[in-house]
């Protein structure tokens, strides 16, 4: 049977080109049976094991045992677990006590308090480290509660670290921040390195889980876990975790958005992140540069991994949701009320639900770069208004004055995006009218009255784009001339 990390391993090593008998030969394992494994026909770690672990027994004994006191050697306990009727090696009893972790953690006895480390060599493109950072207090508005979750990348080759800020730390939200992070630097390495967090590998076996799994074999990366309480595995990451809480967010206006904050952090990652110096070979050059030439070694990355974001969110006063930097409308009467969204990704619309399931709304995604509204219609006698926000060029008769003020016109139910609105259309029409001199000409529009007609409507109502001259008529509308 394959592990979990096996399985990633073989599926990994499938998708960098070896072959079945190569990958058999490096994991030692049967020729059909990575075969089975990479066509999904057994699943990693679900064989039972076929004999009774000879020390389940007396694991209540040695538990309290090395409560009361943690620092018994091994061998005494083996000693006394003899007396009481252990019929196995010493070996097996020692693998019992790690497997079962009856021994309680001391730090003054841990492996790595007080050791000198060595520097490790980490050649381009061989591995990402990753880890979470928690932020403390972050702006209210956020509404991300006492923490900020920030996911940190980072290259050991060349040093260069990017980040990405989330709604929590579960395991939808790490695969978007893995994918998002490793668009950033630029590609996937061979490995991907963790410590022990929960959403990658189970705390109490610390075996890559099968949802992480699926997720590695997606990106064809090895999963790498550090060891317990050696943090300084990962030591370029646990530095950029430092600069990224002590440089950049002490610096974080509370006025910036989430989007913003984020949009921060980019930039000083490639400002102050990208420009640290190093030496290399007797020569001086920065982080950007030790990251440009490891992109040649950085594979491509694929679609993202189809899981599922899942937010909550309360109702605004005008029935708008707010997610990811814009706003989207649900049906009225839910103010103040908490719902989910839920965002799939690589799709291209969101769901907004109540929190039992009903879905109340489906919107197309927009971009967080390009904060806008995004209005539910239901009728086809009112639709959202794409008016633009900047006032068209009119003639110099409509721009006297010393302030140019944008005026308000009614906004009609069908419109096109540079269509002239019909206020100013109307000013267009009535300076050019009374401006001519001269016979008409044919082919060009009769002078227009301001009277009211009888149904409330004017003379100069030019919807229809008809008495326009062709410099004002707008775009889209044909110029209509009256026939004799």
């Amino acid at each position: 049977m394959l592990t979990q990390e096996d399985d990633v391993d073989a599926h990994a090593l499938r998708r960098q080109g070896w072959s079945i008998s190569a990958i058999a030969r490096h994991l030692g394992h049967d020729r059909g049976t990575i075969r089975d494994y990479l066509t999904g026909k057994r699943v990693a770690g679900q064989r039972a094991p076929s004999t009774e672990d000879p020390l389940s027994p007396y694991v209540d004994y040695l538990r309290q045992r090395l409560v009361d006191d943690p620092h018994v050697w091994a061998t005494a306990l083996f000693d006394e677990t003899i007396a009481l009727g252990f019929d196995r090696s010493y070996p097996t009893f020692t693998k019992g006590l790690r497997v079962h972790r009856l021994r309680p953690h001391c730090e003054p006895c841990s492996a790595s308090k007080g050791r000198d480390h060595v520097v490790i060599a980490h050649p381009p493109g061989a591995e990402v480290q990753w880890d979470w950072v928690e932020l403390p207090d972050p702006p209210g508005h956020w509404n991300a509660g006492p923490h900020a979750h920030l996911l940190v990348g980072a290259l050991p080759a060349s040093g260069k670290w990017r980040g990405l800020l989330c709604d929590s730390e579960d395991q939808p939200h790490l695969i978007e921040a893995l994918h998002a992070v490793s668009g950033r630097l630029g590609g996937l390495p061979k490995t991907w390195r963790f410590d022990r967090m929960a959403t990658v590998a189970s705390p109490n076996t610390g075996r890559v889980t099968a949802t992480f799994a699926a997720v590695a074999k997606h990106y064809g990366v090895h999963v790498a876990l550090c060891p317990p309480r050696h943090g300084n595995r990962k030591g370029t990451v646990e530095k950029a975790n430092h600069s990224a809480a002590q440089r950049w967010w002490r610096t974080v206006a509370d006025e910036l958005t989430l989007t913003q904050a984020q949009a921060s952090l980019d930039e000083f990652c490639a400002r102050v992140g990208d420009a640290r110096l190093r030496h290399r070979d007797g020569a001086r050059t920065t982080v950007g540069a030790l990251a440009e030439l490891e992109l040649e070694a950085l594979g491509p990355l694929p679609p993202a991994f189809p899981a599922t974001v899942t937010v909550e969110r309360i109702v605004s006063a005008q029935a708008l949701v707010a997610f990811r930097g814009n706003s989207y409308s649900i049906a009225p009467g839910l103010e103040g009320a908490t719902v989910t969204v839920s965002h799939r990704l690589g799709a291209l619309v969101i769901d907004i639900a109540t929190p039992s399931g009903t879905v109340l709304a489906r919107h197309r995604l927009l971009t967080a770069q390009a904060p806008s509204c995004v209005t539910a219609c239901t009728s086809r006698r009112w639709r959202p208004r794409c008016w633009p926000r900047s006032t068209p060029a009119h003639p110099a008769s409509a721009r006297s004055g010393a302030h140019r003020v944008r005026p308000h016109w009614p906004k009609p139910s069908s419109c096109a995006p540079d269509a002239t609105p019909p206020a100013a259309t109307s000013q267009i029409v009535r300076s050019w009218s009374t401006s001519r001199s001269g016979p008409r000409q044919r082919g060009t529009a009769r002078p227009h009255c301001d009277r009211p007609r009888r149904d409330g409507t004017r003379a100069d109502d030019t919807r229809s784009g008809r008495g326009l001259p062709a410099a004002a008529c707008p775009p889209g509308l044909p110029q209509v001339a009256h026939r004799r």
